[in-house]
């Protein structure tokens, strides 16, 4: 998967328990394990909303591109 979820990064900055963080944002702490461990196939923007808010972050704090293809082109630039 190319997006990496950088919820564990957050966490430690602020010595926020997963547990505290999953109560906090309203989802349980296996979706929080699904989303550290890159098994998520989607997060609605509300989840991500609430995420932010909590960690007083930007979603590309949270998120990040990594390209998994290191081989292929770059894409250009309209």
């Amino acid at each position: 998967m190319a997006i990496v979820v950088r919820i564990d990064v957050e966490l430690a900055k602020r010595k926020m328990s997963v547990g505290e963080f999953a109560e906090r944002v309203g989802i349980t702490p296996a979706n929080v394990a699904v989303l550290k461990n890159g098994r998520a196939k989607a997060v609605r923007f509300s989840t991500l909303d609430a995420m932010c808010r909590v960690l007083g972050c930007q979603a590309g704090d949270l998120l990040e591109w990594v390209d998994d293809d290191p081989a292929a082109e770059p894409a250009e630039k309209p």
